[in-house]
């Protein structure tokens, strides 16, 4: 599953099952990879989690997009029996198809699919949001908002779903018999229903971040810092809870909030892009060591004129990107945001606090540049670009940038 990178030239990495759109995940500092395949074994262990395991949407066929369990599954043994815990973390991956293998089909078509595993904190989320509005955005959805929603680690979510269950067993001789075959089910199938006597019963319904450990409150609060730094629209929506077997923290969904989507056959798309985070997965399926995961899946036709077209190779970056404080972390992403827009690779630590560890970073890959953003830089709204051979180093405004660095990039490859 790991990108086979084969230099090409000095300016060039080759990159196995890459295609354009992949080119922008690529920039996040995700690595493009052959999706591992769906076993008998995964789809065994899939079998008690498969119910409630999609997300509710009125607008598609059947009302429900699946979260596709069995490819969480196949990824995370494919991340122990590679040994991935050895290699940097969190390792990142970008899949341009689904796993061989998937046992559903959605009425949605599946376009590509976002992972992080290992400890990547808040900002995974954040990531994940950013690179696949981005994506969205060259497939024409300019207009789009984060639905999102958390329903905490699993003392929470064990505290909230009794409350849940007791409300709805206090309520049951008002239910339509149609809540009551959903509660019988599952809490949670009723909370997520939209049918309309659900959503009227559900307005006074207990609401999972009333229920919150301090970690996840703390988890959740994070994610939100990034969404705002980034001038992110998003709102809260209670009920958008995912699968309780394996979800855990934050669930989260990319809508289409633009009428003007000028390709009519995808202007009833509602949700574009559906998120969870399975921390609890691992340890679910009996493995030694936890994995801590996120992913985003995108949901979209992909219409849009050569964005499936393959490509072969992606500049090597020539600077990398550290970055020290909670300000300048909450700004790096509009920082590579802004780097992307001028085809400005960077090799990226972001989910890496301590200096030391990024300083790692760099010295492995020993770009010509550097460039770091410190708590004064965030809020000057600066960075320092600095030559790796010769130490000097420039204080540059984060609106110009892009051209330094493009001018930066130009001169690098004259000498």
């Amino acid at each position: 599953m790991t990108s086979n990178n084969k230099k090409i030239d000095s300016r060039h990495i080759t990159h196995e099952h890459l295609d354009k759109i992949g080119e922008v995940a690529v920039y996040y500092g995700f690595t493009p990879a052959k999706s591992p395949s769906v076993s008998k074994e995964d789809i065994s262990l899939t079998k008690d989690i498969l119910d409630g395991d999609y997300i509710d949407d009125e607008t598609v066929r059947h009302g429900k997009l699946p979260l596709h369990a069995e490819e969480k599954i196949a990824i995370i043994r494919h991340y122990e029996e590679q040994d991935m815990f050895s290699l940097p973390q969190p390792v990142m991956f970008y899949f341009k198809d689904a796993g061989k293998g998937t046992i559903r089909k959605s009425s949605y078509p599946r376009y590509a699919d976002l992972e992080i595993l290992g400890p990547s904190g808040s900002i995974a989320e954040a990531t994940l949001i950013q690179a696949a509005r981005a994506m969205l955005a060259e497939e024409g959805y300019i207009q789009t908002e984060v639905e999102i929603n958390s329903i905490g680690d699993r003392d929470s979510i064990a505290r909230f779903t009794r409350e849940l269950t007791a409300y709805y067993r206090k309520n049951i001789d008002e239910m339509t018999p149609e809540c009551r075959q959903l509660f019988k089910q599952d809490p949670f199938e009723l909370l997520a229903s939209k049918i309309d006597s659900a959503v009227e019963l559900n307005t006074i319904a207990p609401k999972s971040m009333d229920f919150l450990s301090e970690p996840s409150r703390k988890h959740l609060e994070e994610v939100l810092e990034y969404l705002e730094a980034l001038k992110i629209p998003y709102t809260i929506n209670n009920t958008l809870i995912g699968n309780k077997k394996y979800c855990t923290e934050t669930v989260f969904a990319i809508v289409n909030r633009d009428e003007t989507v000028a390709t009519k056959k995808l202007s009833d798309r509602h949700i574009l892009a559906v998120g969870v985070r399975y921390n609890g997965l691992a340890k679910r399926l009996g493995m030694k060591k936890d994995v801590a995961g996120v992913g985003i899946s995108l949901l979209v036709d992909g219409s849009a004129n050569g964005l499936r077209k393959p490509v072969t190779k992606f500049k090597r970056p020539i600077a990398s990107f550290v970055q020290l404080g909670l300000e300048s972390k909450l700004m790096s992403l509009e920082v590579i945001e802004k780097l992307r827009q001028v085809k400005i690779p960077l090799y990226l630590s972001l989910a890496k606090d301590r200096l030391g560890a990024q300083v790692s970073n760099v010295e492995k890959y020993h770009t010509p540049y550097v460039i770091v953003m410190g708590k004064k830089e965030a809020v000057d709204r600066t960075a320092i670009v600095r030559e790796t051979e010769t130490h000097c180093q420039n204080i540059i405004s984060i609106e110009e940038l892009p051209a330094y660095m493009k001018k930066m990039e130009s001169e690098h490859y004259k000498k």
